[in-house]
């Protein structure tokens, strides 16, 4: 019998059947290439995908083919097509940044942690934060641990290596693109009444940006009505401080500074300085000083009271966009800088949480901000019109959002703890679309990161590290069950009454100088020596010749027991 003649018998099943999926089409190894086309098709948004079917009267979608199309169309013009979703933090994320390269990303939120993700190392089953840092993280094993949510963060644009970490707390930080400390910015004397004596913020600060030219200058909005301008070489006391004097009623001449951004016109010339306070006023300072007083100041730019958390000027240096609490966005021109060009009502969720931003396109082509239903809306930088508008997280506020010039992807933070980065295979480059390009890797227990990586430290927990090399690892005392901080040292075991070490006596003994007088009477033990003391005086040996004698009188047995005369009492 030939092979032609084998027949071999298959399953009787449906075309459609979904058992067929299990059983195997051929022998031999098979080779796990990633199917990349599918990968994107499973990360494309449901949003932009084209619904298909009829209408329930059997009418074709004819008379919506032209709207879909628009909307199509809209939607090919910016990078939205897809998207990747990392879940890394545990409550609302208020600030995300791309340092200039576009291959590392950090986000900070009001758990106080800031996570740090890398786009070389993820894969489409692997999406998660190599490190979490807490900035102000002091004691560890302490219950009442120091911590504050984090404003903002921002890469330096000039120099990748370092980022700005402004928390709820006076200090602002430079980090390192690794999560390491590299310089704290002194605190000012809380009970100096000019600022322009103090050397640090005396209150919390509420954000931060980036020189847009010089690579070692950022400024810092504070609560205690100030900008301050840091070098980040000098830690001791800032370089410049603006100022900011209120004519409100009521607040004595101080108020909270809000938001603050500071541009630079891409063709040359001078920069602006941009800050938004508490009573609503706008104010504007020449880039380049002088800082005694500002460039220009609009008093009830936006409503009193009302937290303005979005501001950001323009890649031609000459416009600035606003985003107010009272729940309007308003186009200015610095030239003008006395009324708004534009004005539009855009819901605000400042009131719950003040981080909410507002950003402006690579070369200003568009503004982007997020909304309180969890829509992301492209506007119109010349009249604020939405030119498109598509759900990120519905029913979860939009509260932080960032356009990277280089890679073309939109990164979205939301009070859901989501980080989305919104891309297009065929606009973007690199970050979620290498990503997403990658073969999914095998899931394993060991790819966990939170059994088997330190997230404090980005360690691998198989890694052999030296006790005492690592920063901070040297501490001093123990905690409170006992053990020791110091990871050079064994741990104490704790003694109880059940638990109680007998010491050798035996050894003690012999190994310990003077142990033996701790069983000795100390009246025997000096009394042995009163004989050698009265042969042989140590300090009276001068005198022993010419001592005199000393003589007692001699009492009878009688008046010893009558003893002396008693008082005659007085009646």
């Amino acid at each position: 019998m030939s092979d032609d003649d084998l027949q071999v018998e298959g399953p009787d099943l449906a075309e459609d059947d979904p058992m067929r999926a299990f059983l195997p089409t051929s022998f031999g190894k098979k080779s796990r290439e990633a199917d990349i086309a599918a990968q994107f098709d499973r990360s494309k948004r449901a949003a932009d995908k084209p619904p298909t079917g009829s209408n329930s009267n059997g009418e074709s979608d004819s008379d919506h083919d032209s709207d879909d199309s628009d909307a199509e169309s809209d939607g090919d013009d910016y990078p939205t097509s897809h998207e990747m979703v990392i879940k890394t933090h545990d409550r609302a994320i208020t600030s995300v940044s791309l340092d200039p390269a576009g291959g590392r990303l950090i986000s900070g939120s009001i758990d106080s942690t800031i996570k740090f993700h890398d786009f070389s190392s993820m894969t489409p089953t692997t999406i998660r934060s190599f490190r979490s840092v807490d900035p102000y993280e002091t004691k560890a094993s302490t219950a009442g641990n120091e911590t504050h949510p984090i404003h903002h963060v921002e890469f330096n644009p000039l120099a990748g290596s370092m980022f700005l970490c402004v928390c709820a707390h006076p200090q602002a930080r430079i980090m390192s693109r690794d999560g390491d400390m590299i310089t704290e910015f002194v605190k000012g004397d809380m009970y100096l009444r000019d600022m322009n004596n103090t050397k640090g913020h005396i209150s919390e600060i509420t954000t931060g940006t980036w020189h847009p030219t010089d690579k070692n200058v950022c400024v810092t909005a504070g609560t205690d009505s100030t900008l301050r301008i840091w070098d980040i070489n000098n830690k001791r006391s800032q370089r410049e401080v603006l100022v900011f004097k209120s004519k409100a009623l009521g607040v004595a001449g101080r108020s909270r500074m809000t938001a603050v951004a500071w541009g630079t016109p891409m063709q040359g010339g001078n920069n602006v300085l941009v800050s938004a306070a508490l009573d609503g006023t706008l104010v504007m300072w020449s880039g380049n000083g002088p800082w005694s007083r500002p460039a220009a100041e609009i008093r009830d730019a936006h409503t009193p009271n009302t937290w303005t958390g979005g501001i950001d000027i323009s890649s031609d240096g000459r416009m600035v966009v606003t985003r107010g609490g009272d729940s309007l966005i308003k186009l200015w021109d610095t030239r003008k800088f006395k009324e708004p060009l534009v004005t539009v009502e855009h819901p605000s969720t400042s009131d719950h949480y003040p981080m909410t931003n507002i950003k402006y396109a690579p070369n200003s082509t568009s503004i982007i901000t997020g909304s309180s239903t969890g829509h992301l809306h492209i506007l119109n930088p010349g009249n604020l019109q939405s030119e498109y508008t598509t759900p990120v997280t519905p029913g979860s506020p939009l509260i932080t959002v960032d356009w990277h010039p280089k890679i073309n992807q939109i990164i979205t933070g939301s009070a859901n703890a989501e980080t989305h980065i919104l891309y297009n295979p065929t606009m973007s480059t690199r970050g979620a679309v290498d990503v997403m390009s990658r073969a999914p890797k095998r899931r394993h227990v060991d790819d966990n990161p939170e059994f088997t990586t330190d997230q404090s430290l980005g360690l691998s927990g198989d890694s052999i590290i030296t006790p005492g090399v690592m920063p901070g690892s040297r501490k001093a005392g123990v905690t409170a069950s006992g053990r020791s901080k110091d990871p050079r040292r064994p741990q104490v075991q704790q003694v109880t009454p059940f638990m109680r070490s007998q010491p050798d006596e035996k050894h003690i003994s012999e190994n310990i100088p003077l142990s033996r007088m701790l069983h000795e009477d100390p009246r025997e033990a000096l009394l042995k020596y009163a004989d050698v003391a009265n042969k042989d005086p140590m300090f009276t040996n001068a005198w022993k010749t010419t001592q005199p004698v000393t003589q007692y009188a001699n009492v009878s047995d009688e008046e010893e027991e009558q003893g002396p005369d008693k008082k005659k009492l007085k009646r």
